[in-house]
């Protein structure tokens, strides 16, 4: 087998797409004779600076011979959008099954995810392998294609994604998708294929909005399934389909860590408790602080992340939680949230047993009494307090959703799950 590595071909502002490179690249190798046996779409770390948009690696497994695909693979190149001097593609090309990769490239997948990786690491690790590499511009590209390369080695949970691309002559133009059409598909075949449409605001998420040349991409737990969604929207002629390997949905970006001991730049999933009423700031992002012990941590759910802000304003001092998201500056950026232990109680001012009215202090330190039955109190008492919240997971709309985020609709949390749609 060959294992292909993509990364770094588009341009947030003139578009491409390193899928449709991958997609094209797949091509190439079918009518030389060869056989696709996937593509695989890679995540990365989220919190690289150089990504695009969602910072996407792609690989590409084929019986191929490893020279004739490094031909194809230098054809493909021409693709990149480098007239951006910010787009430095570069590809990696391995002579190797897929889950036979040597353990160091492995390792430097699953890094590649959760943490930011540096060219040098990768070329010295790729050369080092025997892996021919091809780039160029600077060729920061040759990170995430070495990623992509040790991907099927270092992940095990995967989920799908259909693309239909545009016609080239359509690429920078407004798409022409039926909205109807897309809300209907996206019904009968949730809850199997996610984050196709946000119900709240009736956005179809499905539908990129970049220049580059996809006109919408269903996610899913099936590839048949979101072939079927995929068939189902009316929308502008499709110039060419392919179906993704991904680790998008999965949360493998995300490591167990502790308040007071997490990394700039990296996601987590931690433990703390709730110290401080939440606070609404400016731009109407919403704050939250947790602890523990000594250790503080300040939580932010931006405002884009719309209804969820709700659940966060909806915390109280008490309350115990697991959060998860990117650290940036030393604030966690929530994607999720679990309640572990909420506070079912406040202190009240007593009420008489005899007359029902509330009673009146005493004096500092000496409880509360009854002025007209002379009852008294010794201090304040827990009054049960109605909570808009409950236990168990909440989560981001698919609107804001991350795309390596794991939606709550897949399953597999620790509690009773609230899922966004």
């Amino acid at each position: 087998m060959t294992v292909v590595g993509l990364d770094d071909t588009d341009s947030r502002e003139m578009g491409m797409c390193t899928t449709y490179a991958a997609a094209e690249l797949a091509t190439k190798i079918r009518d030389s004779g060869g056989r696709v046996e996937r593509l695989l779409l890679v995540r990365l770390n989220p919190a690289v600076e150089h990504k695009t948009r969602g910072n996407a690696a792609l690989a590409v497994h084929t019986d191929l011979a490893a020279d004739r695909t490094t031909a194809l693979v230098r054809e493909t190149l021409d693709l990149a959008a480098t007239d951006d001097p910010k787009t430095n593609p570069g590809a990696v090309v391995a002579d190797c099954e897929p889950d036979c990769v040597p353990p160091q490239v492995a390792e430097f997948a699953l890094d590649a995810v959760r943490e930011i990786q540096d060219r040098t690491t990768a070329t010295l690790l790729a050369d080092t392998a025997g892996f021919a590499r091809l780039q160029r511009g600077n060729g920061r590209g040759c990170i995430g294609a070495l990623a992509a390369v040790g991907a099927w080695a270092a992940i095990d949970d995967w989920t799908y994604e259909q693309i239909a691309y545009r016609e080239p002559e359509r690429w920078g133009g407004d798409r022409d998708v039926d909205a109807e059409s897309v809300r209907r598909a996206a019904e009968n075949y949730y809850p199997a294929v996610w984050d196709t449409v946000d119900n709240a605001s009736g956005y179809p998420v499905c539908v990129p909005r970049t220049p580059c040349p996809i006109l919408y991409g269903i996610r899913g737990d099936d590839p048949e399934d979101c072939r079927a969604v995929a068939d189902a929207i009316e929308s502008e002629p499709v110039d060419r389909r392919a179906t993704f390997v991904t680790n998008q949905g999965t949360d493998v970006h995300l490591r167990d860590g502790t308040v007071g001991s997490l990394a700039d730049d990296s996601a987590y999933r931690v433990d703390g408790t709730v110290i401080a009423t939440p606070e609404t700031r400016e731009g109407g992002h919403v704050f939250v602080t947790l602890a523990d012990g000594d250790a503080r941590l300040d939580c932010v759910a931006f405002e884009p992340t719309k209804r969820f802000r709700d659940r966060v304003r909806a915390l109280r001092v008490g309350d115990e939680l697991t959060v998860c998201g990117e650290v940036t500056d030393g604030t966690l950026k929530l994607e999720k949230f679990a309640v572990r232990s909420l506070v079912r109680t406040e202190p009240a001012t007593p009420t008489c047993p005899d007359c029902g009215r509330t009673m009146s202090s005493a004096g500092r330190d000496q409880g509360y009494r009854c002025r007209d039955c002379s009852t008294s109190a010794d201090g304040k008492v827990e009054r049960p307090i109605e909570r808009p919240i409950e236990l168990g997971w909440y989560e981001v709309p698919p609107v804001a959703r991350r795309h390596i985020a794991k939606p709550l609709v897949r399953g597999g949390f620790d509690g009773a799950m609230h899922p966004e749609r």
